[in-house]
């Protein structure tokens, strides 16, 4: 007869991070499928040019901490969808310049404005001090090196 295994999986912070990350992300994630048939990874790309401006895939990658082969298919997607122009570096022909398009900026001013909605109605569930200091443990975590 297998012996029990006392390690608690629903405790596992990994486990446990990953759990809420997909129920906390599930309503906002309808929302980008539905109106603009975008991905999850599609979305973060849209929101990186959206705040930061031009930018390379590269830079998006550092700051997201995503893959670059996800990159590359989310670009692609926002390309094919005329959300966003490529544009080829004189100095260095490997790198090219991400900028939004105008409909690009629309639909990123238009996510934007229903994510704000979404992360005060995730965040009224807390007291002002549970937010606080679940940011700053989720902040301490999304930094480690």
């Amino acid at each position: 007869m297998p012996q029990k295994d006392d390690f608690d999986l629903q405790n596992f912070l990994p486990y446990l991070l990953n759990q809420a990350a997909e129920e906390s992300s599930l309503t906002f994630q309808q929302i980008y499928k539905d109106r603009y048939g975008m991905l999850r990874t599609e979305w973060r790309v849209l929101f990186h040019l959206g705040i930061y401006g031009r930018m390379t895939a590269s830079d998006i990658g550092t700051r997201s901490k995503m893959h670059k082969t996800k990159i590359s298919r989310a670009v692609q997607k926002l390309a094919e969808r005329r959300l966003l122009t490529r544009d080829r570096s004189d100095e260095d022909r490997r790198h090219e310049y991400l900028e939004l398009t105008t409909a690009g900026m629309t639909a990123y001013r238009d996510l934007r404005s229903i994510a704000q909605r979404y992360d005060a109605e995730l965040d009224a569930g807390f007291t002002a001090e549970e937010s606080r200091i679940l940011r700053r443990a989720l902040l301490k975590l999304a930094n480690m090196d």
